[in-house]
């Protein structure tokens, strides 16, 4: 990762690298350390949300260079537009992150990546995918039209819909957490915490389904749900479910103050 980390200021391809090998590192840090109480735990979730909100700063600026901080270093990133790794499920994994590690101002500043940027990375995307991220902008923005681009999303997640994505992936892991935030919307705290139980009970049966399913290490760490899960309990909903896919640390932010980010 070291290495990988001394090239990302200039390197595309090290930036797609790092991207995918620093949420892993930090899944695979829960495999030991469930409930992330660890510091080494918390510094991998950290620096995973730093790389995937750094990439994304470094899109939409006339800045040649942009400075964000990585693991306690300043690093000046090369500025650049559109790339395959600059797509809208990557700038869902960002939001997330920046949720779970509560860090408003990447997320104020990942609020403000245009969907030209993230339309222009090529490849092929569900459309509910846009319109998901439409809302998680919206709501971020304090806009009136959360709940149309929610609808929308949520409508697009039907499996007449998908292009891409197949029925099963659809149903057990993209739209619970959709459902979480309709009723954190709501503050409906019963009707999150049944969404919530939800959520992780597909995640657990999509995720043990079979052997592959079982090793394969994005299983661990139930992403979307814990970082809904962190802006619903910061906001006041008591969260009465507890799961092994929701580290407790993270979700209880225990590192709050150790580190600037």
């Amino acid at each position: 990762m070291a290495n990988l980390l001394q090239s990302i200021e200039t390197s595309h391809s090290t930036r797609s690298a790092v991207l995918s090998k620093s949420l892993n590192v930090a899944r695979v840090r829960c495999v030991g350390d469930p409930d992330a109480v660890m510091l080494e735990t918390w510094e991998s979730w950290l620096l995973a949300m730093q790389v995937h909100s750094a990439v994304f700063a470094a899109t939409f600026t006339d800045q040649e260079t942009v400075t964000c901080k990585i693991r306690q270093e300043e690093r000046h990133l090369t500025t650049t537009g559109p790339q395959r790794y600059l797509n809208a499920g990557t700038w869902i994994n960002a939001f997330f992150l920046a949720l779970i590690c509560r860090e408003t101002a990447r997320l104020d500043m990942l609020a403000q990546v245009p969907e030209s940027l993230l339309r222009g990375c090529g490849g092929v995307l569900d459309e509910y995918v846009y319109a998901w991220v439409e809302t998680l902008r919206s709501f971020w923005l304090r806009r009136d039209d959360v709940g149309q681009h929610l609808v929308r999303a949520v409508d697009l997640s039907a499996p007449e819909h998908a292009r891409v994505m197949d029925p099963e992936t659809m149903s057990k892991l993209k739209y619970p957490p959709m459902m979480m935030f309709y009723r954190y919307l709501r503050n409906d705290a019963a009707g999150f915490n049944e969404a919530l139980n939800d959520a992780l009970r597909w995640h657990k049966e999509y995720w043990t389904a079979d052997e592959d399913r079982t090793q394969n290490i994005e299983g661990v760490v139930a992403i979307a749900p814990l970082a809904i899960t962190c802006l619903a309990k910061a906001n006041g909903i008591p969260i009465e479910v507890e799961s092994g896919y929701l580290p407790t640390a993270l979700l209880d932010f225990s590192w709050r103050g150790e580190f600037d980010a």
